[in-house]
């Protein structure tokens, strides 16, 4: 098989990073930023690679924390839910209101949404639609709070910048912590945050070293290793 051959700005940014050196946060946001090369504001992604069985159901390790600076997108947010909790959903600011047409419009293919919240009594409804939201990660759960009655808090908190995040078969985590363009602090609060919150997980009967690796990096740029053992104490 012939491999894809890497464009000359990408082979320029990658000699900026030393393969072999964990970074600190503080560092390894400047080189992000030094090899965002790209004609777009590119967007900064955390990775883990975790030591955890995601197999056994206490190790699956999934749910969501709002960062304090956003992720720099605004989510557009669909919610299943009835009576009161129509106006709630209205007023934090929810895209769309989900009913039987709108069932009928995902079934037909309709996806302009990003998050959907509903209601547990909702889920029902909601269920059916499981084989067309399931593979791309849209089926509400409560360990993410988009199973909830406090309609409200869930959609002001994805506006706010909630992300979700979730280890795959491989044990490897990914979610978005911002964009090139966010100030270094901001990017770093919220690379603190998240680092933190996967701290916080950890299961118990997780064993051996918890976080295998971690490191950043810009939609077209080369990973650059971050040092987390400041806050694995």
């Amino acid at each position: 098989m012939k491999l894809k051959k890497r464009g000359k700005k990408y082979e320029e940014a990658i000699k900026l990073v030393d393969r072999s050196k964990v970074y600190n946060l503080n560092e390894a946001v400047e080189l992000v930023k030094k090899t965002a090369t790209a004609n777009f504001d590119e967007t900064v992604e955390l990775a883990f690679r975790l030591g955890v069985d995601p197999k056994q159901a206490d190790q699956n390790i999934r749910g969501a924390v709002v960062l304090p600076h956003g992720t720099g997108k605004t989510q557009r947010v669909l919610v299943f839910a009835k009576g009161e909790k129509v106006k709630e959903a209205e007023a934090a600011g929810a895209d769309y209101i989900g009913d039987e047409e709108v069932i009928a419009k995902i079934n037909d293919g309709w996806f302009d949404f990003d998050v959907i919240v509903a209601t547990p009594d909702m889920m029902g409804e909601v269920g059916k639609l499981g084989r067309v939201l399931g593979p791309k990660g849209l089926m509400p759960n409560p360990k993410t709070g988009t199973v909830t009655f406090e309609v409200e808090k869930a959609v002001s908190d994805i506006k706010a910048g909630q992300v979700e995040y979730r280890v795959d078969k491989s044990a490897n985590l990914h979610v978005i912590v911002g964009k090139v363009s966010f100030e270094d602090e901001q990017l770093i609060e919220n690379l603190e945050a998240m680092i933190e919150t996967i701290v916080r997980v950890k299961p118990q009967s997780s064993k051996g070293k918890y976080i295998r690796n971690a490191a950043i990096a810009s939609t077209m740029g080369p990973g650059v290793k971050i040092d987390v053992s400041p806050y694995e104490k």
